[in-house]
């Protein structure tokens, strides 16, 4: 990998920590003015079609294979409708930079699902990466962190755990598919489809709701598409494709904490000891299990995204933060990260 190329890389890496950092207090704020499953459904039209509109311009933009329909479903459904929609209705209730951390358990919950779903072994070291995220979940919800006598925010923080396996579970199809097109391809039909399934969802759940509109919303709804999901979505692929998955994945954890610190600054959040010593104890996991995927990553890496090559089969455990994107930017692995 030559220095200009590498260099690239680490700035537009930066840009995303940052970029899906910073969202999470963005989206709270965003929720004064518009109801969450609208707000979810708005950044997916936005997102997608500003993804449809860089593949095109680009030469790069197909229609899905037979091949990919059950990954673009599983995707769309789990990781856009699903995770997008609790996240952003979570947030209503709970903290943004809590909001963060717990979205950042996806790669903990990717451990026992492949183990159950793809007979994948787990080592000692997948098991000391659960054992440290339980331990990050334990802290967090204390009784001492966590108001059990107030409903919304049970419900809140179940949603947002909901999330997360929800997306674990796409992580692990993404695992198990033999892809025919790249990840960055599929991205925004994926986001399009989840956008099909929050339109009735949105409409018959918030029908009473209203919309503030202003310029504040134009430009939070711009920060969102356009921002945090096609670009960051694109720069995240980039970057994969650059460095080992777990550089990337490792890198990442900066994405909540900036959270963290930005819902700190802008919302005036409370950095509490429960807070910090939560992330503290799954970002640990996280990185357990990145430094094992490192040791099981060839000398020479070869640059390129899991999905680039339609012989991708299941993968051994190593998480590589975006799909998918997440919202505010959440963990993302090789094939299917965060949007």
């Amino acid at each position: 990998m030559d220095d200009s190329r590498n260099g690239r890389a680490v700035i537009l890496f930066g840009m995303v920590i940052l970029l899906w950092g910073v969202n999470w207090p963005v989206m709270k704020l965003g929720l004064t003015l518009l109801p969450p499953l609208h707000f979810a459904l708005a950044r997916t039209v936005l997102g997608g079609t500003s993804l449809l509109l860089l593949l095109a311009a680009s030469g790069r933009l197909r229609a899905p294979p037979r091949g990919d329909v059950p990954i673009l479903l599983s995707i769309g459904i789990l990781q856009i409708a699903l995770f997008l929609g609790l996240t952003h209705a979570a947030l209503m209730f709970v903290d943004a930079g809590r909001s963060a951390i717990l979205a950042y358990t996806t790669p903990i919950w990717v451990v026992p699902l492949s183990a159950l779903l793809l007979h994948e072994r787990a080592g000692w070291a997948q098991l000391l990466a659960l054992a440290f995220g339980m331990a990050g979940l334990a802290v967090l919800f204390n009784p001492l962190a966590l108001d059990y006598d107030d409903a919304h925010a049970l419900l809140g923080n179940g949603m947002l755990l909901a999330a997360a396996v929800a997306w674990a579970l796409a992580i692990v199809h993404v695992r198990a598919h033999r892809w025919q097109s790249t990840p960055l391809q599929l991205m925004p039909w994926q986001l399009l489809l989840g956008s099909l399934l929050l339109l009735p969802a949105a409409l018959i759940i918030e029908a009473d709701r209203p919309i503030h509109w202003s310029w504040e919303l134009a430009v939070i709804l711009a920060y969102n598409g356009p921002v945090a999901s096609a670009f960051c979505y694109w720069a995240f692929v980039t970057v994969n494709r650059s460095f080992p998955a777990s550089t990337t994945a490792l890198g990442s954890l900066g994405v909540p904490l900036v959270g963290v610190l930005a819902s700190a600054l802008a919302l005036g959040e409370p950095l509490t000891a429960a807070t910090l010593g939560g992330l503290t104890l799954i970002a640990s996991g996280v990185v357990v299990l990145s430094l094992t995927a490192a040791r099981r990553e060839p000398a020479s890496f070869a640059p390129a995204v899991a999905g680039d090559s339609a012989a991708s089969g299941p993968r051994p455990l190593s998480p590589s933060p975006l799909s998918s994107s997440g919202p505010g930017g959440t963990p993302c692995f090789r094939s299917g990260e965060q949007p």
